[in-house]
């Protein structure tokens, strides 16, 4: 089996962005790399937002389940 085909780890990107040493990258490329990670907050915020609106119209539909 491909490593592509198995479950990724949550949080492992992160973890490994995090160890990363910035030593290497100019002031351009650092720049860059905020945009994109900002870009990518953005994404998990928008997607976190969606998955929230979807859990309180199904609870407003069915019922709030027992947790």
């Amino acid at each position: 089996m491909d490593e592509d085909d198995l479950p990724r780890r949550r949080g492992d990107a992160a973890a490994l962005l995090a160890k990363e040493s910035l030593d290497s990258y100019s002031q351009d490329e650092l720049g860059e790399r905020i945009e994109l990670l900002e870009a990518e907050i953005a994404r998990v915020k928008a997607h976190r937002d969606k998955a929230g609106a979807h859990r309180l119209a199904a609870e407003a539909l069915f019922g709030k389940a027992s947790t």
